[in-house]
């Protein structure tokens, strides 16, 4: 009977245990473990980029040059929503030049999303509740905060691993949109995943020629980009810089919201009148800033500014 007992009470321990192992976070948990994960993101970095093609279907083909270089970037949460978390990136150049470089905006559960087509057109795409539970959205956008790219995944956090990871096409890169012509569209597989010294980002790229006839792979290339935690002090004139403009680029930020929701699709040109479109916008926001300009001001002439590099 004791040994009955015993087994019993080992039976129950083992039970107890599996249980315990077993324990499903409750939806409110895991979503906090996400927006800690996204948040940590943001920060002081020295960055490390990595690229370089490792495979092409065509034998023939003549492998570019891998791409390494590096940059020190700030990375400051100014939308912070229990279902939207928005992180803009600084470029620190040196002590007196920084340049406001790309934002990724981070929405839960999010069925509306840009996707990109080619030729610098995106179009509007719709998910189904299901499709997007429990996943969020990642949208990038370029220095003038016009679309790059959008995609969407789940965070998982097991063993004390965060990661995320999702595909979606987007334009050439900026290191290869201004010297390659031999294809027109980038296949990005990223994967994101936190480390104790920052964070890395990992990517596999189909490097894509589209046509009316459909796809065609000119190559695939691994990307690493390093964000490796270091002395906020190297930001001290990026963070002085960002308090005078950063009302002026929440304006900007609005009207594009405006444009990209007035319609179901969307191309940009890069050049109009003889100037590149961030060109034109940062302009104006130095001007803002010395002006001192009001939102009503900065979003009439943001308005307009936009208008001959928008077509639909």
């Amino acid at each position: 009977m004791k040994f009955l007992n015993l087994i019993l009470v080992l039976s129950g321990m083992i039970t107890l245990n599996a249980n315990a192992q077993t324990k499903v976070d409750a939806p409110e948990d895991k979503l906090e473990k996400d927006r800690k994960a996204i948040k940590s993101l943001a920060g002081f970095y020295k960055v490390n980029f990595n690229y370089g093609e490792v495979t092409a279907p065509d034998p023939n083909y003549q492998f570019s040059k891998p791409y390494r270089s590096h940059a020190k970037e700030w990375a400051e949460i100014i939308v912070d929503e229990p279902k939207r978390i928005v992180i803009q990136h600084m470029l620190a150049i040196d002590d007196t030049t920084v340049i406001k470089h790309w934002r990724q905006d981070w929405t839960y559960e999010d069925p509306n999303i840009m996707l990109y087509t080619q030729d610098n057109a995106w179009k509007k795409g719709s998910f189904t509740a299901a499709d997007v539970k429990g996943k969020w959205t990642q949208k990038v956008y370029q220095v003038d905060d016009s679309p790059r790219y959008q995609g969407f995944g789940t965070w998982s956090h097991v063993g004390g691993h965060d990661a995320w990871s999702s595909e979606t096409d987007s334009p050439l890169p900026r290191r290869e949109s201004t010297v390659r012509k031999d294809y027109n569209v980038l296949t990005r597989g990223s994967r994101i995943t936190i480390t104790k010294e920052g964070w890395m980002f990992e990517q596999d790229n189909k490097k894509v020629v589209r046509t009316p006839q459909g796809d065609k792979l000119l190559a695939v290339e691994k990307g690493y980009e390093e964000f490796t935690k270091i002395d906020p002090k190297t930001f001290a004139y990026a963070q002085k810089w960002w308090t005078n403009q950063q009302n002026y680029w929440a304006d900007v930020r609005n009207v594009w919201a405006d444009v990209i929701g007035s319609g179901d699709t969307l191309k940009v040109k890069t050049m109009a009148n003889g100037k590149l479109l961030y060109e034109t916008l940062f302009s104006l926001g130095d001007q803002s800033v010395k002006e001192k300009w009001t939102a009503a001001q900065n979003k009439e002439k943001v308005k307009t500014a936009l208008q001959p590099y928008l077509s639909k």
